[in-house]
Formats: C-alpha cells, sequence, structure tokens
C-alpha cells in the first residue's frame, strides 16, 4: 500500500518518470529473479552443510537436548 501511495505521489509530481518506472519495473523484476533463485539455492547448500557439521554435536549431546 505504501508502495502504491509513493507511486501516486510521483505520478501527480513528474507523470513521465512515474509512468518509466511502471514501464521498467517488470523487466527489472525479471532480469533480478535468477539471482534471487540462486541466493534461495545458495541459502539451502549452506543451511545442509551446517546441518551436516552439527550432526555429531547433536548426536552426542544425547537425546534430552532435541
Amino acid at each position: 500500500m505504501a508502495a502504491f501511495l509513493l507511486w501516486i505521489i510521483l505520478f501527480v509530481l513528474c507523470w513521465p518518470l512515474a509512468l518509466l518506472a511502471l514501464v521498467l519495473y517488470p523487466i527489472v523484476w525479471l532480469l533480478t529473479l535468477p539471482f534471487r533463485i540462486m541466493g534461495i539455492a545458495v541459502n539451502g547448500v549452506l543451511g545442509l552443510i551446517t546441518a551436516i557439521f552439527m550432526l555429531p554435536v547433536r548426536l552426542l549431546r544425547g537425546p534430552r537436548a532435541i
């Protein structure tokens, strides 16, 4: 809602810039999509590596620590 209100204010103050932002937003979103997908994948791999390294510690702590 706040982004929409800011866009309305921009549209009132400088409508060509607001229309340009409206047209370029989907293009920028598509260009950044692979980077976001890669970030999710890297986060998952790092979480898996962390879980693998922490598994012996969790096993040595015993069942009451879980």
